[in-house]
């Protein structure tokens, strides 16, 4: 056992004499391995050490190479201006000794002009004096003052530079006729040449045919009352006399007469005819017409090439269709006017989209049942103005009956336009009795003037010719009342197109032979 125990000991001893042994040997590998490796890593920064102070020297050199050109640069752009300001400096001072120079020429000019006025002044007064002793003399030997003979000769030179000017007057007028007015003619012409429109003829009845007289007594109904709902309803007075086959419907109202139209054709299609069915069938009609006005305006934006319109622009536009303005229907009206304005627009180098827009627009202010006591010119203008228009085509619609100014060269061209499509025969329709007041009217002008024995209104009022006696008037003053005539018929009467004035002067010499 104690053998053993030895053993033991002394195995144990040798494992840790080992491992001391071991520890020492791996201690000494490793500072030996430690001593390499730092070695290594001294050398390696001593290499990168060496780089990195050369890259530092390149770049101080560049960056001193650098410095240096921009300090050169520098010194030779202050060089040059110093050179510039040397020779602006040496400009500024022969400039200022020139100023100096001209300075004492003025002085002297200025002295001279100062005796050559003293002198001018005493020779005036010398003149003054000698002219009071000639008109001493004159006055004198004439009996008449100074101012007497003044204003017979001021009378004198008025009445010859009156003749004067009326003849001057009467060449320019003639010379303007030769040319613009000749121009005026043919772009007109043109413009009306290239322009095709139906003229109709609107009514305040309408006429609705029936295939029976039965149909009739179910329509007026039991004790009448299917025509008074039918008349309640529509706002329309239907007449149902004698007349064979046919039932009148009559109101101003273009709009309310169609919807009663088209409402009694679908109850006499359908056949069931008592207030119910009518009031149906009235609303329903409503709609559809309304629907048709605005697919009318839509319709005649599209065809025109006139877009980005306000939806109820194009509204009022297609209820044109159901208004008349003198019997001439308002649509086609405003379609012809907007074609018309087109073609002369481009004839004469301006805008011919504006001036369609601001033709098809003139006379929306007709439409709207609201401010009647308004012109329909300036309420149209107020209706473009809300549904933002452009200016030059509210300045159109405004001024194309002179409510306002106008202030573009659309306004003039919707107004010719818009005179050239109401005068056209057979356009419109006119109340016999202003027709013949307007005739009378144009007469009575031209007979206040003294001298005119008698006027003739001819043509339907579009020319008017005035008689003068010979042996009152000359021909310079037949031209004067030709001209001061027909600046009066504009300013004081209302006509479509224009009137030509005629002023006839003959002399006759009659003798007989016994």
């Amino acid at each position: 056992m104690e053998g053993i125990l030895f053993y033991i000991i002394i195995g144990v001893v040798g494992i840790i004499l080992g491992g001391v042994i071991t520890g020492t040997v791996l201690n000494r590998a490793l500072e030996r391995k430690r001593d390499a490796l730092l070695k290594d890593a001294i050398e390696k920064a001593e290499v990168v050490k060496k780089e990195k102070i050369l890259q530092a020297k390149e770049k101080f050199m560049q960056l001193k190479s650098e410095h240096e050109k921009f300090i050169f640069d520098k010194n030779d752009e202050l060089a040059r201006n110093e050179n510039r300001f040397k020779q602006k400096e040496g400009t500024l001072n022969q400039k200022v000794e020139e100023f100096a120079k001209r300075q004492k020429e003025i002085a002297t000019i200025k002295q001279n002009l100062t005796q050559q006025l003293e002198i001018v002044n005493k020779k005036q007064t010398d003149l003054d004096k000698s002219m009071r002793i000639q008109v001493e003399k004159l006055e004198t030997m004439s009996s008449l003052s100074a101012m007497e003979a003044k204003t017979q000769l001021i009378e004198t030179l008025k009445e010859e530079a009156k003749t004067e000017a009326i003849v001057y007057m009467k060449d320019i007028i003639d010379e303007a006729k030769l040319t613009a007015n000749t121009e005026a003619k043919k772009i007109i012409i043109e413009t009306i040449q290239r322009t095709a429109s139906e003229h109709a003829i609107e009514n305040t009845v309408s006429v609705f045919n029936i295939e029976s007289e039965e149909i009739k007594g179910r329509i007026i109904g039991r004790e009448g009352r299917n025509i008074r709902t039918l008349e309640s309803l529509t706002g329309v007075e239907i007449i149902i006399d004698d007349s064979p086959d046919a039932i009148i419907l009559s109101g101003f109202d273009p709009v309310r007469r169609e919807i009663a139209r088209l409402a009694l054709h679908k109850l006499v299609t359908d056949g069931r005819i008592h207030p119910a069915r009518i009031e149906e069938v009235v609303a329903k009609t409503k709609k559809q017409i309304e629907q048709e006005i605005i697919e009318t305006g839509k319709r005649i934006s599209f065809d025109l090439g006139i877009h980005n319109m306000h939806h109820e622009l194009v509204r009022m536009v297609g209820k044109m269709k159901y208004r008349s303005s003198y019997g001439q229907n308002l649509l086609q009206h405003s379609i012809e006017v907007s074609k018309l304005c087109a073609t002369m627009a481009a004839e004469l180098g301006l805008n011919p989209k504006i001036a369609k827009r601001a033709g098809l627009l003139h006379d929306i202010g007709k439409v709207p049942d609201t401010e009647p006591e308004l012109p329909h010119a300036v309420l149209g203008m107020k209706l473009a103005e809300k549904f933002k228009e452009k200016a030059e085509i509210i300045n159109a619609i405004g001024a194309h009956h002179d409510e306002i100014e106008m202030n573009n060269l659309i306004s003039p061209i919707v107004q010719v336009c818009d005179a050239i499509s109401g005068a056209r025969p057979g356009a419109r329709r006119e109340v016999v009795e202003a027709y013949i007041e307007r005739l009378k009217h144009l007469e009575e002008l031209a007979l206040s003037y003294p001298g005119v024995v008698k006027t003739y209104a001819i043509q339907a009022g579009r020319e008017l010719r005035v008689i003068v006696g010979a042996e009152r008037v000359s021909d310079t003053e037949a031209n004067q009342i030709s001209f001061d005539l027909s600046k009066r018929i504009q300013s004081e009467m209302t006509y479509p197109g224009q009137i030509k004035i005629t002023v006839i002067r003959e002399t006759r010499a009659v003798s007989y032979a016994k």
